[in-house]
């Protein structure tokens, strides 16, 4: 088993005392993904600050996303979509100097009950032709649309860390480095 240092200890027990507020008990399976969330996240290039969505019958989706982006100051931007979490993404999109598809979206809720740690993964698309490229980022949260939120800014600092190396590596490793 791999150790986790002082600052990811943190991190989680942060966490764990959120969740632990806003529920009764915390499961094993729950604990496990808190410490997924963090122990395997990278230092990440774009970090989300928060997540506000308005949505319901007969109103249409709206999400504003607030996000720190490299060397500027943070960055808010809001848009509609054809539900929260197409809203949520686009506020998203208009925040990153890329393209990126949506290609796979899964919902898994960690343990049962309504107030249950949900876990998002989704997998992206950026690029096009040899130089097309998927990513895929996870998250979780007890609120679904912030656990949506999280999985797709990781997903997004995979594909900004590949362009990271990829602009540094030479052409006979970037050949071997495709997904």
């Amino acid at each position: 088993m791999e150790h986790l240092d002082d600052a990811e200890l943190d991190k989680i027990f942060k966490r764990f005392k959120r969740l632990a507020d806003k529920k009764k008990e915390v499961t094993e399976a729950e604990l496990e993904a808190l410490v997924s969330d963090v122990h395997y996240q990278p230092e990440d290039r774009y970090t989300l600050n928060g997540v506000h969505v308005s949505c319901g019958a007969p109103s249409i989706p709206t999400a504003s996303v607030s996000m720190n982006l490299p060397g500027k100051e943070p960055q808010t931007r809001a848009a509609t979509g054809t539900g929260p979490v197409d809203a949520i993404f686009t506020a998203i999109n208009r925040l990153i100097p890329f393209e990126v598809t949506l290609l796979e979206y899964v919902v898994h809720a960690v343990s049962g009950g309504i107030d249950t740690l949900g876990e998002v993964t989704v997998r992206i698309r950026c690029g096009s032709g040899e130089n097309e490229r998927t990513f895929r980022g996870h998250g979780a949260d007890t609120d679904i649309l912030v656990a949506s939120a999280k999985a797709y800014v990781a997903a997004i600092n995979k594909q900004a860390r590949f362009e990271t190396g990829q602009k540094q590596a030479a052409p006979a490793t970037l050949a071997a480095t495709k997904e």
